[in-house]
């Protein structure tokens, strides 16, 4: 694996030895620029901070990650991207090659080009196009820390601008700053307001060439346009790092990871980065499709969390102080967590456990530093999107699977901080009535209290771990706060009222205020932590699969859905996340060959080699995370302690290759040996194989 500590180290980038497979080329990142995915198709580094994508140039809830793939013109290529989030942030330091005449429009799509799909290319750490109206072929691909762009002209005059005012969505432009350093090289700043507040990016460029002019309009914000004198053919590399803690940070990282200017090296590095990643888990599979999409889904899974700290360590905090790593660590940031905890988390304890356990230390002190868990954080700011503290269940799951060094204490104190502050998202009210009630929060209440209990029994798990009964008590306690929005009378999760009274009307197919994103037919299930007592509340084993028919085969107005609620079979909604275990709780019935009915067909269906194929959101990898690790035949139910449900794999045979060397080998032969009843997470990382006897 190519380090970027040992790039700082050596003063010079190293190349790693190709692999026999070369799995980033099996990667098509433009699944999901279209339909409800929201991804870009640009190039990133495995949990870079760089994703240096295009820009369409025009707002709105499909361009949200920059990109749409049935539009036709790119407007800049920006450095910073979210992967399928639905949020409108980012689009930080914007770079668009041109030739005169320059084409314009009005506000807000501006100085852009037309481009078509036939000279698109991308894989993983590589993006090619052809500005159609300059004739310019743009490539780009990424360090860590650097996005490096390489220009082709098409004739003796070229132009660089880089717009720093330029601002997309839910981004607001506030302060810029920029210096011309030498002839090569400039740097500077752009702090904005939007989904990540305060958001405070530096960076640092230097060109291949001098530039032979430069202009600099600083009304508005600083846009920069640079000249260069140009030969039909000639090449221009643009290396660009940023950082999110200070100047110099941006300057050590430019240092560190690109001091040069070959883009075949930095594109050669990132491939060999993204094989090694990729690699550690082989399909075999003659469908070239089905790599595809499996490929792409791992790839998606490795886009966030970002790595947040600087190549020396450094890394701003939500105090707004600088901190430093722990040598050989990083911090990490933009946690999707209400999405994420689900599978993509444990997938990394996996595949990744050395930065699994970096994850769940920079949540540690991500809350330190704020004074509470980060619930949706990213440059070093805290968005409050969604609910829940589900940074308990990513610290909990890391300690629990005894990888890394975390001070389990130290993460219980954070945790019981977080779920004592009575003044925070109607804690108060939960831990006293035991719900949150709809009468005094009229956003989401249902939804926290069930998200809320879950999270609590992550807590206990931890206070378990280390020994403390009164805090095991107390929260397992509050765990069990999920029965007291049951409803008997009407048979689901019910919003309620400070009087204890169930809200009326009531109808569980309704999307109402009191359930995120959701309804109360989705927010049934979300009772991981504790199934047999769920089947139980519903009437016992044989009305439990009954309800779980009805979940799945009810009518349903397709016309009147709202936007999150896509992938639909019956009322189950693949294209969010609290839906997403729900067919493994066929499971815990008599009758588990309908979990893997409704597995096979959301995996067949749902996911497919074309850019609409994701049915919702990626949110930072929980939606490829989910098909990784049921394509391969289990997944976490219960993402916290180790224990996955079989489901039933996708391929002939598939092979986990773990970071100590030893693998784990999954079979789906008829003649082998039966599935067990569960798989241990220590089944997996102590490598050994597993059969499911299921034909093909």
């Amino acid at each position: 694996m190519l380090l970027v500590a040992a790039i700082a180290a050596a003063g010079c980038s190293r190349q790693a030895s190709a692999p026999a497979t070369d799995y980033a080329s099996e990667v098509n990142p433009f699944i999901g620029t279209d339909y409800t995915g929201n991804t870009y198709p640009g190039a990133q580094w495995p949990h870079g901070l760089v994703q240096l994508s295009p820009d369409n140039g025009l707002p709105g809830w499909d361009r949200i990650a920059g990109y749409y793939y049935p539009d036709s013109t790119i407007a800049g290529f920006s450095h910073t991207h979210l992967s399928g989030t639905g949020a409108g942030d980012l689009y930080d330091i914007s770079f668009m090659p041109v030739t005169d005449p320059v084409r314009k429009a009005d506000a807000p799509l501006g100085i852009h080009s037309r481009f078509s799909h036939d000279s698109e290319e991308a894989r993983a750490g590589y993006y090619k196009v052809t500005l159609d109206d300059y004739g310019i072929d743009v490539e780009l691909t990424a360090t860590e820390h650097c996005g490096i762009q390489r220009y082709t002209w098409p004739g003796d005059s070229g132009k660089v601008i880089l717009d720093l005012a330029k601002a997309m969505n839910w981004d607001a432009t506030k302060l810029t700053g920029l210096e011309v350093i030498d002839s090569v090289t400039v740097a500077g700043f752009r702090f904005s307001d939007g989904w990540a507040r305060n958001q405070k990016v530096w960076f640092a460029t230097r060109f291949s060439k001098p530039f032979e002019s430069v202009e600099i309009d600083s009304v508005a914000g600083h846009v920069a346009t640079f000249g260069f004198a140009t030969t039909p053919g000639e090449q221009l590399t643009v290396v660009t790092a940023i950082s999110g803690t200070d100047a110099e940070g941006a300057a050590a990282n430019l240092a560190a990871e690109a001091p040069h200017s070959d883009f075949d090296r930095y594109l050669a590095e990132a491939t060999a980065k993204w094989n090694s990643m990729l690699g550690s888990i082989e399909i075999d599979t003659a469908d070239p499709d089905e790599r595809t999409v499996f490929y792409t889904a791992l790839y998606h899974s490795l886009l966030a969390p970002v790595v947040f700290s600087d190549a020396d360590g450094r890394y701003r905090g939500p105090d707004g102080e600088i901190h430093r790593c722990e040598p050989g660590h990083k911090h990490y940031s933009t946690f999707s967590l209400w999405d994420t905890y689900r599978a993509a988390h444990p997938l990394y304890t996996i595949i990744e456990p050395d930065a699994a356990a970096d994850m769940a230390q920079s949540m540690i002190d991500f809350s330190r530093q704020n004074g509470r868990l980060p619930v949706w954080n990213m440059w070093a700011s805290e968005t409050d999107m969604m609910i829940g503290y589900h940074s308990a269940p990513v610290i909990a799951d890391a300690i629990l699977k005894g990888i890394g060094n975390i001070d389990a204490q130290a993460a219980l104190d954070e945790c019981v901080r977080t779920a004592r502050l009575d003044s925070y998202r109607s804690l108060g009210d939960y831990r006293t009535l035991g719900f949150v009630p709809a009468d005094r929060d009229s956003s989401w209440s249902m939804s926290k209290t069930l998200e809320y209990a879950y999270d609590d029994y992550c807590i206990a798990q931890i206070a378990k771990y280390v020994g403390n009964d009164s805090i095991y008590n107390e929260f397992m306690a509050r765990s069990r706060n999920y029965v007291n929005q049951f409803n008997p009378s009407t048979g689901f999760m019910q919003p309620r009222r400070s009087d204890g009274s169930f809200v009326e009307p009531f109808a569980p197919d309704a999307y109402t205020e009191d359930i995120c994103e959701s309804n109360a037919w989705h927010y049934l299930w979300s009772v991981q932590h504790d199934v047999d007592s769920l089947i139980s509340l519903l009437g016992g084993k044989e009305r439990f699969e009954q309800r779980l028919d009805r979940f799945f085969t009810a009518e349903v107005d397709s016309a009147a859905l709202p936007l999150f609620s896509t992938g639909m079979i019956g009322q189950y909604a693949h294209g969010n996340e609290p839906s997403h275990h729900v067919a493994y709780l066929y499971n815990h019935t008599a009758s588990p060959e309908k979990g893997r009915d409704y597995l096979t067909r959301i995996m067949k269906e749902l996911y497919t080699n074309s850019p609409d194929g994701l049915c919702g959101n990626e949110d930072c990898g929980q939606m490829s995370a989910w098909y990784v690790m049921s394509a391969l035949g289990f997944y976490p139910l219960n993402p916290v302690g180790g224990v996955y449900e079989p489901g039933i794999p996708l391929y002939r045979s598939a092979r986990i290759n773990l970071p100590d060397g030893k693998t784990f080998e999954i079979t789906r032969d008829p003649s082998g040996a039966p599935a067990p009843d569960s798989i241990l997470h220590t089944d997996i990382t102590s490598g050994g194989s597993i059969n499911f006897p299921y034909s093909n």
